[in-house]
């Protein structure tokens, strides 16, 4: 039996911002970035259609999203953790962050909890470094974290 493929379904002003961009040099990034912020990731289906809404191969999109770190290609948990690994925040402890966030939440990182809630990830500098170490929760920045504090942190969000 074949594999049911999801339809997703475009926003009036994602497709307006891919027409807007569509004869642009540098586009496809953009656009990308544009049809993440919709999604939370770019599902195979998205890329789908912004190769034929652009009219290029989808060999040629999977090569950006791969190439760029910035791209995720799987869902996040409705809470995806951010734990700053710039130096100041690497040094002051952001691997033990780290390291707790896998105890507290039983996954590994860029994995999701068997109930969708949460997912983490390192990523460069926040550019809160006077707080370092920092996790950051959508918009929250939680600054001086140290691995103590971390189930208490998951807990606000449970």
């Amino acid at each position: 039996m074949a594999e049911q493929k999801e339809k997703i379904t475009f926003s009036d002003e994602l497709v307006a911002y891919i027409n807007e961009w569509k004869h642009k040099p540098g586009n496809l990034i953009m656009i990308l970035h544009r049809v993440q912020q919709e999604f939370y990731f770019v599902p195979r289906e998205a890329a789908d259609e912004v190769a034929k809404m652009l009219d290029v191969p989808l060999a040629k999109i999977y090569g950006v999203l791969t190439f760029y770190h910035f791209f995720k290609l799987t869902k996040p948990g409705k809470y995806n953790i951010q734990v700053c690994m710039g130096t100041a925040c690497y040094l002051k402890g952001g691997d033990g962050l780290v390291e707790e966030l896998e105890n507290v939440l039983g996954i590994s990182e860029n994995e999701v909890t068997e109930d969708g809630m949460f997912s983490f990830e390192s990523v460069r500098c926040v550019g809160c470094c006077g707080l370092a170490p920092v996790l950051v929760i959508g918009e929250e920045v939680f600054g001086k974290v140290t691995k103590d504090q971390v189930p208490g942190i998951i807990a606000k969000y449970q």
